[in-house]
Parts: structure tokens; sequence; C-alpha cells
């Protein structure tokens, strides 16, 4: 079915995604420059991206929602960590709130984004669940499609699955209504979703096994934050977030980079703070002594130490090591250990894939984003009124995002101001050395970095992941650059 629509849609900016990041982009143009025009094309039939996506049971955010909150509506509520329908709601009514809930096209799946020079535009086709097939021009994407594969997790083949009697669940894809009452439930994984998956089953399951081929590092942190109290009897009610904001910040950046300086130190913090958490006889060494440093991967946060109060009660417990097959009744380990299990849970981890798949072309020429270097950690050399949302890894997403918005909404009164249509990040002439876009060691940026945009030696054309750094840069310093190659709108191009 073809679109019945005369005219594309126009808009100045098209944001691709009505998840965290493109919510939260559209609400700070509606509040700093309420006369761009904007769209959300949004593939599923509701706002929230991953908090929409993912179901699985006692799906939470990893960071305090102090800092994972926008800077424009703080967080309100006394847990520091929330789940994700209580995520998902917020990032509702912050859509409410702003107005501008009526601007989301649901159930648009973006297929290909063409820019031309000729008429300063790119044109994205989107399909439908039924075929339909819509065009869309726009002045400038902003795509805030995350970075991962919403339609299928990393799954990796282990020897003779089919012979496991059970059911075979993946949390992206977890069966609405999957019966786990007094079973036995083995979690394949060691990230922050088999941490978060072992309390929540072990309520209803019989007993719980996390099999992890190494461990991660992680750490309690309070339910609630120990300063709130302390916060509503001194400040301002509406001072209370925006200070524990300040001080969770503040502590995320003290954290990682003693873990960067002093790793050994760290490592052994960390694991006197585990053997405090579990019982006196528990092997720490073996479950929870990672073959990395810390922060080298992202740190496990489990909010009121729920997973060691489950190991420490008996209804979950832990297998290290590698898995040799699946075997009928459960998971043979290569050591010969059988983990018998009813229900297996495959917590191994993600797909990358950027721009949500879509194929992206400059003038006719096909974009190969590992062609490009980051610029300003937002946009890409070479490809003009482009930008797109990328978060922290080793702290709150949404303090990167909230200060890449902020900048967007100035680059675009910038631009206006002296009257040009156009930005185009020009890579500097001659050779330039170049490393991948995230210094980062977990496997599902490992398995496919290749395939990312990368990064230059120095400033603008760093992915930066210090919040003290990026809120100077973005928010006090320069809004144009002297590598923005600024242009007019072409004569003949569409007003």
């Amino acid at each position: 079915m073809l679109d019945t629509m005369s005219e594309p849609a126009f808009s100045d900016v098209l944001i691709l995604g009505a998840g965290l990041s493109g919510i939260g982009c559209a609400a700070y143009l509606a509040q700093q420059r309420p006369d761009t025009s904007v769209l959300l094309l949004e593939m599923r039939d509701d706002l929230g991206g991953t908090w929409d996506l993912f179901r699985y049971p006692g799906i939470r955010s990893d960071s305090d929602l102090y800092t994972f909150a926008y800077g424009f509506k703080p967080w309100d509520r006394p847990e520091t960590i929330a789940s994700g329908p209580e995520i998902k709601r917020y990032i509702g009514e912050a859509a409410s709130e702003a107005g501008i809930l009526d601007r989301i096209r649901f159930g648009r799946k973006v297929t290909t984004c063409d820019w031309s020079s000729e008429q300063a535009l790119w044109t994205v086709t989107t399909r439908q669940a039924d075929g339909t097939i819509e065009v869309w021009r726009a002045r400038w994407i902003f795509s805030a499609t995350g970075y991962y594969d919403y339609a299928q997790g990393y799954r990796p083949d282990f020897p003779h699955e089919d012979s496991f009697t059970g059911q075979i669940v993946h949390p992206q894809h977890w069966p609405e209504g999957l019966d786990y009452d007094g079973k036995r439930v083995a979690v394949i994984g060691s990230g922050a979703t088999a941490v978060t998956l072992l309390p929540e089953l072990a309520k209803r399951a019989a007993h719980v096994v996390q099999v992890q081929r190494t461990p991660s590092y992680v750490m309690p942190i309070p339910a609630v934050d120990p300063l709130l109290g302390l916060f509503r009897r001194i400040l301002p009610k509406d001072r209370v977030a925006p200070a524990l904001r300040r001080k969770n910040i503040w502590k995320q950046n003290i954290v990682y980079r003693l873990c960067q300086r002093y790793p050994n130190r760290m490592r052994r913090l960390i694991r006197w703070v585990n053997r405090k958490q579990l019982p006196d006889a528990y092997p720490v060494d073996t479950h929870f002594n990672p073959p990395y440093d810390p922060w080298d991967q992202r740190l496990c946060a489990v909010p009121g130490g729920d997973l060691f109060h489950a190991l420490s009660d008996g209804s979950c417990s832990i297998v290290t090591g590698g898995i040799a097959r699946f075997r009928p009744e459960g998971i043979e380990m290569q050591d010969g250990t059988l983990v018998e299990a009813d229900i297996i849970v495959t917590a191994t981890g993600l797909t990358l894939r950027l721009m949500g798949g879509a194929q992206f072309s400059i003038d006719g020429a096909k974009v190969r984003w590992s062609d490009h270097l980051i610029f300003k950690g937002m946009m890409l050399d070479g490809i003009p009124n482009f930008a797109m949302a990328v978060g922290y890894t080793n702290s709150s997403w949404t303090l990167k995002v909230d200060l890449l918005c902020q900048y967007f909404c100035r680059l675009l009164s910038e631009m206006e101001g002296r009257g040009m249509a156009v930005c185009t990040p020009q890579r500097p002439e001659g050779h330039m050395e170049t490393r991948p876009l995230l210094d980062f060691a977990a496997g599902y940026v490992k398995r496919s970095i290749d395939t990312l945009p990368r990064q230059g030696p120095e400033a603008p054309w760093v992915m930066s992941f210090n919040y003290r750094s990026d809120e100077a840069i973005f928010a006090q310093g320069a809004v144009i650059e002297p590598q923005m190659q600024l242009t007019p709108l072409p004569q003949g191009a569409p007003a």
C-alpha cells in the first residue's frame, strides 16, 4: 500500500525515536524553540523506547533516578532506583507536560534517510505494519534510536540446545504470562539484566541459578538516598532533587576516576563490600572476582542489596564457568556440574544497530558509519544537518543526552541568527589518528565496534564521558566551531 499523503509532511526537525532521548530532545525544543516545527517517528505503538520494549520481571534502571531523570523534570519520588513501568510513566508525563504527544507518529519504522544538497532537505521513508509507505521531509534529523537492535538481542548458540525439554527465553522477548512459579530457573549471564532477574524470579521460583562464564562487579546501593531526609529538612522542596542530582553526579565521577586511577585498590574495596553482604563462607573470590578492572565494563548496581539477600537466604545461587552443552534436564558445565532447570533465561546481552537499521545516503551516496568521525559527541563529519544522541556508559545515560539536546537548541538558534541553514562538520585535511568510538569492554560493544563511527585524538573529535568537562563545552562553550561548515539555504531550495 502506498502513501496517500499528497505532499510529504515537513518539519524543521525530525526526531527518530520516542524513547528517553527522543522525548527529551522534543521537550527541550518545545521549551527553548517553540516556533521550531518538530515531529517524532516511533516504530513502536507507544512511547518509552527501552522502557516499553523490555517487560521481564523486575526490570529497572541501573542508574539513580536523580541523574537518570531529565534536567527539566527532577525526580520527585523517594526511590533511588525505579522500575521499568515507573520510568515509562515518567517519560510519558514529560511528553504530556511539554505538549508534544500530538507530534509523535507511532508505528512508523524508518527505512531510508536521504539528504539532498540541492534542496538542503532530508527525505525520510517509513513503513507501517500494514505495508503503508510514507514520506517525510525535514531540515534536520535528530536520531534518538539508541544503539542496539530492538528486533533481536544477542543470542549465542549453545551445543545441544534442542535436547533441553524445558523453555528457553530471552529477556528482550519475555513471554507474557510466563509461569515460573515453583520452577527451577537458570539465568545465563552476568550483567545488569541477570542480576536484576535473579532476586525478582526468586520470589516465586523454586530456585534460581545464575550461570556466568565470568563474574561482573556488583555493588549494593541504597534503595532510598541516605541524604534525602536531611535535604528535605534543610532545603526548599524544589531544591531537594537538584541537590541530590548534583551530589550523585559528583559521586559517580569520583568513583569512576578512582577506578581508572587505582583499579587494584578499588577491586579490593568492591570485594570487601561483597564479603560484608554475604555469609562468611561464601566463595566471593569465585563468583565476584572479574578478570578485568573496575569500570572496564559497567558496574552492576543492586538496590538495597537484593541480589546479596537472595544469595544469602539460599533462594538463588551462582555457578561460574564455561557451558559444555544443554541437556534434557538443564545445563552441563565444562567441569561436569549439572545445573537442573525447567526454564533457561539467556540474559546474554544486546546486539548493536545504529539508527534503527535505517539506510542513510548523502546525494545518493550510501553512508557507512565506520567511515565517519564523531564531532562534539553528537554529529558526524561530512553528514549535513544530522545529530544523534549517545549517552554515557560510565554514568547515567540522560546526563549526556540533556547536554546534547540543550546544545542542539543553541546551535539552531545561532544558525538562525547568522542566516544559515546547513551545518556540516568537516574533517581536517591530512592524516588523523583515530580510535574506536566507545572505549568500553562490554561484550555487546566489542562484537560490533567496527561498524560504529570512530573518534579522533582530541576535541572536538572525541566522545567524552566526563560530565564536568562536557557541561563546560556544551553549556558554556562556543556554539560554532571552526570545523563546522555553515551555508545558507541554496538558491531555489524550498523555504
